[in-house]
């Protein structure tokens, strides 16, 4: 970490406290080393200047990518359980076909979590129809989503390497399948910056009070300072816990004591430079304050009309929480938050090992509506053409039956999709086999993935670099190719 230490008292600063270069270039000579910085931020594709010797600490203003974006925010509707492409999104004739018969020797094998590769072919559980212009085939399941089919780009080839929850869900949100890294958000987060410093520039919204496998490391910022870490909101009536200052609290009492409680923070963490979290810490004292006067209108959603709420389920008993949590994402993003992650099934409940007609008919009605109102709902207020929306879960599901009427995890070949953010909609890309086991055409890991929706906010995963004990590190880990099919 670069540093300079004063000595001396400049700008009544306590002896050794530790300036960093960035704070010491902004503030000495009136302000005029801040045009220096200004050249720099600017060079190399007008890349950030990322971390690589300095501390940052702050995601500060939006800040310039290393391309033209298409789109300025993320909105990730992560399915934890690992939902069944071949039940939702990917027909095949020839499942239901060979069903009740072994799996065919010319398909290379997979290891199976639960080891029963062995087991009979289950056909697909509903009827595939045909929607849209772009005739695209959506599972009976789906119902609502099906009418936005045109503004979806399918991806049919996805793979990654986790093949059980922990490593799965890790590896989509951080790019490997054990813990450590810095998440996607965290990433974006980092690279571009927040558009409202006065709410945070990475949540994250679960859809029940427990924790999704992993639990904080899905979302935290690895090696990379603490601040860049996702802020968990809450489903229910109150998304931000203590947020509304005690009772007989005036703003300026809350402000005087924030402020003492700052200076004894960075006395203590003047002296441990080490420690992000410190400064972390500090920098959520500081939005917390801002988010008391902003946050309780973007969470407010009686604010919203009688037909916007029943548009996303709201009132429904089966759409509702998870409903909710869609119309607050859109309320999130329009405000300037950079990256919005919704879980739904939080606790691996699309994981369909038994039973998957009764399983995927519960997390299918929970979510459908909900999704294809969000949809409908950015795409009306002009808001879809900058939000990348992402649908998807940590793996699919096998072709292969489990106990009878279930699936086991399938990592080898799964769907997920795109919607809004420069994407061209009404398309299909990559495949699975014949049975949907292996992706086979343009097939997409998990690196080209996350490379696809960084080039789509204007980032290179090559170029977005954070060094970390004297390594440049990227979030694709060097590896993975951004998916240009998408634009059209």
């Amino acid at each position: 970490m670069a540093e300079v230490t004063m000595n001396s008292g400049w700008q009544n600063l306590s002896p050794g406290f530790r300036l960093s270069r960035r704070d010491m270039l902004a503030q000495s000579g009136t302000g005029f080393g801040a045009l220096a910085l200004a050249a720099l931020m600017n060079e190399d594709s007008q890349q950030r200047l990322l971390a690589a010797d300095s501390d940052t600490t702050s995601p500060a203003s939006a800040l310039l990518g290393h391309r033209v974006p298409t789109a300025k925010s993320i909105l990730f509707l992560f399915m934890e359980g690992g939902p069944s492409h071949l039940d939702l999104y990917d027909k095949k004739t020839e499942l239901d076909r060979l069903s009740g018969q072994s799996l065919p020797s010319l398909f290379k094998p997979v290891i199976t979590p639960m080891g029963e590769y062995n087991s009979p072919l289950l056909k697909t559980r509903k009827p595939f129809r045909q929607y849209g212009d772009s005739g695209t085939w959506v599972s009976d399941w789906l119902p609502h989503t099906a009418q936005c089919v045109d503004d979806l780009c399918i991806l049919r080839g996805c793979w990654t390497n986790g093949i059980n929850h922990s490593g799965g869900v890790c590896q989509m949100n951080t790019g490997v399948f054990v813990a450590g890294r810095p998440s996607l958000g965290a990433w974006v987060s980092y690279g571009l910056g927040t558009e409202n410093n006065d709410l945070p520039s990475f949540v994250v919204i679960p859809d029940s009070p427990s924790e999704p496998v992993n639990g904080p490391r899905n979302w935290g910022s690895g090696f990379m300072p603490a601040v860049f870490q996702g802020t968990r909101f809450q489903s229910g009536t109150e998304p931000i816990a203590n947020l509304v200052s005690p009772k007989g609290m005036s703003e300026e009492r809350q402000r005087r004591k924030l402020e003492f409680l700052d200076e004894l923070n960075r006395k203590h963490a003047a002296t441990r430079p080490q420690q992000s979290e410190l400064e972390a810490r500090i920098a959520s004292y500081e939005l917390a304050f801002r988010m008391q006067a902003t946050a309780p209108e973007a969470v407010d959603l009686s604010q919203e009309t009688a037909e916007t709420l029943a548009l996303y389920g709201i009132g429904e008993k089966t759409t509702d929480t998870f409903g909710k949590n869609c119309l607050l994402a859109r309320r999130l993003i329009e405000r300037g938050v950079r990256f919005v992650q919704l879980y739904h099934g939080t606790g691996s409940k699309w994981d369909a090992h038994a039973n998957i007609d009764k399983n995927h008919s519960d997390m299918c009605g929970q979510s459908d509506k909900p999704v294809a109102g969000l949809l409908r709902d950015l795409k009306r207020r002009g808001l879809l053409d900058s939000t990348l929306v992402v649908w998807g879960g940590e793996f699919g599901r096998t072709p292969m039956s489990e106990k009878g009427d279930g699936r086991d995890h399938n990592a080898t070949g799964f769907t997920m999709w795109l919607a809004g953010g420069g994407v061209k909609g009404g398309q299909v890309i990559g495949a699975t086999d014949e049975v949907g086991l292996h992706a086979v055409e343009d097939r997409m890991h998990v690196h080209d993935i996350h490379a696809t929706l960084l080039y789509l906010m204007g980032l290179d995963h090559l170029k977005l670099t954070y060094r970390y004990k004297g390594r440049p590190e990227r979030p694709t880990l060097n590896e993975g190719e951004p998916c240009l099919k998408v634009l059209g």
